[in-house]
């Protein structure tokens, strides 16, 4: 008996905190630090409990690089998220990309395997309320 089963919907939360936590190897406090710093903005269920979609855990997933691994604070990746959206580029592959390639020239001198790749970004990411409240009113987010 076979069972039809629905394509994965990136966009579809089914991730309770505590999972998408381990998933991307943070506490959950951190997470919902990234939430009140409005670096994303995971769904809600009726009683009020987070659920992260598979773009959420791609975005976790860029925040836990950029602040481990090229040491930038959380103002500096809210700030990169807002210039990708309005840019609509692709800012932090090519900051990965370029990661990369250094870490490939200090690897090849040492014999070093490289890291894997974080999940690349997509252009079509759900803005968090503080990023789209600043797009939709650039008199307050250009203070």
């Amino acid at each position: 008996m076979s069972q039809f089963r629905p394509e994965r919907d990136p966009e579809r939360p089914v991730y309770v905190i505590s999972v998408a936590a381990t998933l991307v190897s943070a506490h959950p406090r951190t997470l919902r630090i990234y939430e009140e710093e409005g670096l994303l903005c995971p769904a809600r269920t009726p009683s009020n409990i987070r659920l992260y979609s598979e773009n959420d855990i791609r975005r976790l997933t860029w925040i836990r690089h950029l602040t481990r691994d090229r040491g930038v604070n959380l103002a500096g990746i809210k700030l990169l998220f807002e210039l990708e959206e309005r840019l609509g580029t692709r800012i932090l592959e090519a900051l990965y990309a370029e990661a990369t390639e250094d870490e490939a020239a200090d690897d090849s001198s040492t014999g070093t395997p490289p890291k894997a790749a974080p999940a690349a970004t997509q252009t079509t990411t759900s803005t968090p309320p503080a990023i789209a409240t600043a797009s939709a009113n650039p008199s307050l987010g250009d203070t």
